[in-house]
């Protein structure tokens, strides 16, 4: 890249990568890893030396005793920072204080995740699940050289070595060296093919609270987003996108926008009329002042009440068929009792701090850009495309994004290309910051997708379920993307995870799913996906179950559960740590109290949560206590594990008060958050984690605890009231007494 004019950022020298001197950098190779991964065995992880300052690297020591981390996984407030660098100080055994971290650049032969194949990009929770073996082999390999390097030094045998907080040393002759001393000597050394990894036993990092290596970034403004990328005669964008999803640019007039100062161009793109200014607030007054006609030939106008007509009309008909066992028509024709419930969940945006924004550099046959960036090789495919360069040649800079609960994980690219196309449209004659404001993120898409579901179960003679249908209605997430090819027979398996999959041990059963394509609304992964409203669905299902058997909620799973124990671990935790069982403190006069029970398995991890609640007469409602067990497998940091679940907690609660995006003739009804609000402060209920000790590889943690909240929430409120909630967000005036 043009190195002639660098981004203007705070303390820049320390975003760069490999900028400095001397020292080991090692780079990890796994060859045929991911093919391994998908056979389900175990991948060979080979080793060899990177060129120094050559960015390929996992690891890097410098002659200060500075040890980098090179993270392929983006840092969006969910710990992945902090999780690999303890992956790698751990083998390394590096003191804590000397390991910083950097982002990775775009290199899907390098830094793939590996269990997406080679492909580059955070998601799906899998941040440490992938980095477990290799970072510590990075930093178990680096451990290794260290000590050759001390043992041909010192002319001693490498076994005498200690390695301990960043110090190398050989009791026998009281000889030391810090990491920094030995760095040159070890870059000189081959790099060994095989290397032993710690017994857990011998842990020190791993499984201990840490400070996050974030943290001190973002208290003292040293932390790098897109925001503060600034680079010499930059323009910020903003953009009027259709009010109606499939509409088009007819024509436009700018004249009125650039009669305001600041304001440089004004373009038409491909999804809208871009106008380009010197600053964000000149951008957006140029936006304002545009006027567009728009061609709505192809629009969308459908609302959201005329959407869910449609939902109902097709969960009359059998769907495509994602899990059938037993003979459900028998058990239906012989049971004693039958019970039936349907459910609604509406389009939900992520609503991240952050909005979308990203900043690109077009050269001549080459493209820079910097963003909180989250799936580096879909972007750097499709920006190649529409640019027709070869892949390698766009650079992305990885840098910090404030949240993204999947945004930012485009599976088309569509904020990242629409930069592009803003910077190709002015030739590249000057660099780019798009900027989403708060109501663009709002109401141009992409959303998680309204859903209707149908249940119905059959009951014996003993109250026992025999048989169980449960049928969705929904828009897929994967068709018409680069991830089709994962929809099998109709079924695409991020719409049916939880459904699907459910635990409970019920010998006939059905599970169909009708994915509509007449309805162009985006939609997208949302914070722990389908699991979002199956285990709604299922879970308060369950509890209308128990209750008409006549059993206790939590004896009643756990009599379904016998041949999945870390379900029932969790649950058993969870309702011992709530005390389940024990009469609730009774709250004032009028003031009706509940409390309810949901467990669940999302992204390898299971979470059962217990809530507490109490509804006035009125119907206002306050959740006051979520307690939660969680068995997500070996713990790199219990206190980023805590941290997830309780924001988790935070997140689900203010999808199931608040949550809907609506539509009224096909025009998205929500702008900002005086209409699209969050949970507040004195909302949030205490929150406990309990965290079930486990020697199993790590599992998911960012998206988990979100999916039992809500359905704990309303079985509490059925406890209290008596009263189902069969649509989401709860509304309160349904609950007055």
């Amino acid at each position: 890249m043009n190195t002639a004019a660098q981004p203007r950022i705070e303390n820049d020298s320390r975003r760069r990568f490999l900028h400095g001197t001397a020292g080991l950098t090692l780079g990890i190779y796994l060859p045929g890893a991911v093919a391994a991964a998908a056979r389900g065995g175990q991948a060979l992880v080979t080793a060899s030396a990177a060129p120094a300052f050559e960015p390929n690297a996992f690891v890097r020591i410098g002659t200060d005793g500075t040890v980098t981390v090179i993270s392929k996984h983006i840092e969006m407030g969910q710990g992945a920072y902090t999780g690999i660098a303890t992956l790698v100080a751990e083998e390394l055994d590096a003191a804590w204080a000397q390991v910083k971290v950097e982002g990775a650049p775009a290199d899907s032969k390098r830094y793939n995740n590996l269990l997406f194949g080679q492909v580059q990009g955070t998601g799906g929770s899998t941040a440490m699940a992938n980095a477990w073996e290799q970072m510590r082999q990075a930093g178990a390999t680096a451990r290794a050289m260290l000590v050759a390097a001390a043992a041909q030094t010192w002319s001693v045998p490498a076994g005498e070595i200690r390695v301990s907080d960043g110090v190398v040393s050989h009791p026998a002759s009281g000889r030391k060296a810090g990491f920094g001393e030995l760095a040159e000597a070890a870059a000189r050394l081959p790099v060994p093919t095989e290397v032993k990894l710690k017994d857990p036993k011998d842990f020190k990092l791993i499984g201990k609270r840490a400070p996050r290596k974030d943290t001190s970034e973002k208290i003292n403004g040293k932390a790098r987003f897109t925001q503060d990328v600034h680079l010499p005669g930059m323009l910020t964008a903003v953009v009027a996108h259709p009010p109606r999803f499939g509409a088009r640019v007819k024509s436009f007039d700018a004249s009125r926008a650039k009669a305001i100062q600041g304001v440089e161009d004004v373009v038409p793109i491909p999804n809208g009329v871009a106008v380009l200014a010197r600053d964000t607030w000149s951008a957006k007054k140029g936006r304002d002042a545009l006027s567009i006609e728009w061609d709505e030939t192809s629009a969308f106008r459908l609302g959201s009440d005329e959407i869910f007509q449609r939902f109902h009309q097709l969960a009359q008909q059998p769907g495509a068929v994602a899990r059938k066992q037993g003979d459900v028509d028998d058990a239906f024709r012989q049971a004693r009792q039958t019970l039936r419930a349907s459910y609604d969940f509406p389009y939900l945006a992520h609503a991240a701090m952050e909005p979308l924004n990203c900043v690109v550099r077009l050269g001549k046959d080459e493209c820079e850009i910097w963003n909180g960036e989250q799936f580096q090789t879909i972007d750097q495919t499709a920006v190649a495309a529409l640019l027709g360069l070869p892949p390698e040649r766009v650079t992305i800079h990885m840098l910090y994004a404030g949240g993204s609960f999947g945004r930012r994980a485009s599976k088309d690219a569509d904020y990242v290309l629409e930069a592009v196309h803003i910077a190709k449209a002015i030739q590249g004659r000057a660099p780019v910051k798009m900027v989403w404001l708060r109501e663009d993120d709002m109401k141009a898409g992409y959303y998680r997708p309204a859903f209707h579901h149908t249940l119905e179960a059959a009951l014996d003679d003993q109250r026992r379920i025999t048989g169980w249908r449960h049928r969705l209605v929904g828009q897929s997430i994967m068709a018409g993307t680069l991830f089709s090819g994962m929809i099998k027979d109709g079924i695409d398996p991020v719409s049916v995870e939880g459904a699907s999959n459910l635990p409970y041990g019920i010998p006939a059963m059905l599970v169909d799913l009708h994915t509509p394509t007449d309805i162009p609304v985006p939609v997208h992964w949302w914070r722990s996906v389908g699991s979002t409203h199956t285990a709604y669905s299922t879970e308060t299902f369950i509890d209308e179950l128990a209750a008409a058997a006549g059993q206790d909620p939590v004896a009643f799973r756990l009599g379904l559960l016998g041949k999945h124990p870390r379900h029932a671990a969790v649950l058993k935790l969870a309702a011992e740590k709530a005390q389940w069982g024990t009469p609730l403190k009774k709250g004032p006069a009028g003031v009706r109290r509940g409390r309810g029970v949901a467990v669940h398995e999302s992204f390898g991890s299971y979470v059962a949560e217990v809530a507490e609640v109490s509804i006035q007469a009125n119907g206002a409602l306050r959740v006051d206590r979520v307690v939660c067990a969680v068995d997500c497998g070996t713990v790199i940091n219990p206190d980023v594990v805590r941290a997830q679940v309780e924001g988790g907690v935070g997140f689900a609660l203010s999808a199931a008060l608040y949550g809907a995006i609506t539509l009224k003739d096909g025009v998205v009804q929500q702008s900002n958050f005086h209409d699209y609000p969050q949970l507040r402060i004195n909302e949030m209920p205490v929150v406990e984690v309990h965290i079930v000790a486990s020697a199993e590889k790590p599992t998911g943690i960012g998206e988990p605890g979100v999916p039992p909240l809500a359905p704990a929430v309303a079985n509490a409120i059925a406890a209290a009231t008596g009263k189902r909630v069969r649509s989401l967000p709860i509304r309160t005036d349904e609950l007055k007494a």
